[in-house]
């Protein structure tokens, strides 16, 4: 039998009948996973084989039982440089997965009692097995990460606030989590990637099939430093109750979830739904009220009883994710300041502190933007521009304003 690789040094039976057990059964299926967890891996796969698994088990795996090949797809997963992790590997992310896991025990007493309707939106049950491609920590996901989340159709206005969380978060040390779809999931990981962070893609098919094509070279970049990973086997498609079943690992692996832009039915806001399933918490970007593509935000700050915490700056999202202080208010200037730089910020009159609380980090803004931002008039933003830059809290160029760089977050190196 071929040797294929795979984390932690599986046991090649456990190996095998983990690959099988994720070709034969679509994702996040009550009965199988239950099973499999009362009887093991092993066991389990020999079992459906033969054709005498429970009723609820073998109607989920019937279909493909006597067509799943283990050995084609651990070895077209190495072919590409995909490696198979199981619960019984030491880098399985047990963390990440302890809500789904508690969610799942609680759905298979249901189920058992029955009559049993599965949820059309995806059951919150871990994964039976995780193909993975890439070298970030998967072990330790969910710790300090965020999911970044919103419209493939995306607007200017939302892709300009989701660059400036991903780039800002994966600038202090956050992985970023998404998709990997168009509109909003590609710019946060371009964005988090842009700023030296990690990120970790989660795909709805197959690794050796990146969907959508047009961000395969996005899929690589996202490998190098971070992470891609899927439930399904090499060659699946990404068909769309897969995108829906998806959506709980999106919110899994992530210490909250951040929704930028959704309409009032979208993906976003299901994997908003999953995160409040298992209890991580969400955060909302309000939008445009005219805008029908900030619907589902609106209508997530508005959910009765536990409503989305409204977010619109790095600092926000910080204060929900970061350890104890980070991203805190301080005097009212929005961020926690070491002892120097709030004696120089005290200085300051009222609106001088508003514009600068107003400047961004990474890209310049015009006199015109940071009034928007700020609330203040052109007038006194103009006003304010020159006490700024005398203090040194300011950078100055043709582009516009941002904060000086002695401020700014520090840029990690790459590494690799």
């Amino acid at each position: 039998m071929t040797s294929f690789p795979s984390s932690g040094q599986l046991d090649p039976a456990v190996l095998r009948s983990r690959a099988y057990l994720s070709r034969v059964a679509e994702p996040a299926s009550i009965p199988v996973w239950a099973f499999v967890q009362q009887v093991g891996p092993v066991a389990a796969a020999d079992a459906i084989r033969r054709g005498s698994a429970p009723a609820s088990v073998g109607s989920a795996t019937e279909a493909r039982r006597d067509h799943a090949d283990p050995d084609i797809d651990l070895e077209t997963a190495q072919r590409h440089g995909i490696r198979l992790v199981a619960p019984e590997s030491s880098d399985w992310p047990h963390f990440a997965f302890a809500g789904l896991e508690r969610c799942a025990i609680r759905r298979a007493r249901d189920h058992e009692r029955g009559p049993f309707t599965a949820s059309g939106s995806g059951e919150p049950v871990p994964p039976l097995a995780l193909w993975v491609k890439g070298c970030g920590d998967l072990a330790g996901i969910g710790v300090r990460s965020v999911a970044i989340v919103g419209s493939r159709a995306a607007t200017p206005y939302d892709e300009h606030v989701t660059a400036d969380l991903a780039y800002g978060l994966g600038g202090r040390g956050v992985v970023i989590v998404s998709g990997g779809a168009y509109g909003i999931d590609a710019v946060a990981h371009r964005s988090a990637l842009a700023g030296q962070g990690q990120t970790v893609v989660v795909s709805a098919g197959g690794l050796d099939r990146p969907y959508p094509v047009g961000n395969a070279f996005l899929f690589e970049r996202a490998a190098e430093s971070g992470l891609v990973v899927s439930e399904s086997p090499p060659g699946c498609a990404p068909q769309r109750h897969r995108f829906l079943t998806r959506n709980r690992l999106i919110a899994a692996f992530s210490t909250g979830t951040v929704v930028t832009e959704a309409a009032i039915r979208s993906g976003a806001a299901n994997t908003a739904a999953h995160a409040f399933t298992i209890g991580r918490p969400v955060m909302a970007v309000p939008g445009p009220i005219t805008s029908p593509m900030s619907v589902g935000c609106h209508a997530l700050l508005r959910r009765e009883p536990d409503a989305a915490q409204l977010v619109t700056s790095v600092d926000d999202v910080m204060a929900v994710v970061g350890s104890i202080g980070e991203g805190l208010p301080v005097a009212g200037l929005g961020t926690v300041l070491d002892g120097d730089l709030r004696a120089e910020l005290d200085r300051l009159d009222p609106t001088a502190r508003r514009v600068f609380d107003a400047l961004p980090s990474r890209r310049p803004a015009r006199p015109d933007e940071l009034a928007l931002r700020s609330g203040v008039s052109a007038v006194e933003v103009i006003r304010a521009l020159p006490v700024l830059d005398l203090a040194d809290l300011m950078d100055v160029s043709d582009a516009g304003y941002r904060i000086a760089a002695r401020l700014r977050p520090a840029r990690r190196p790459r590494t690799g």
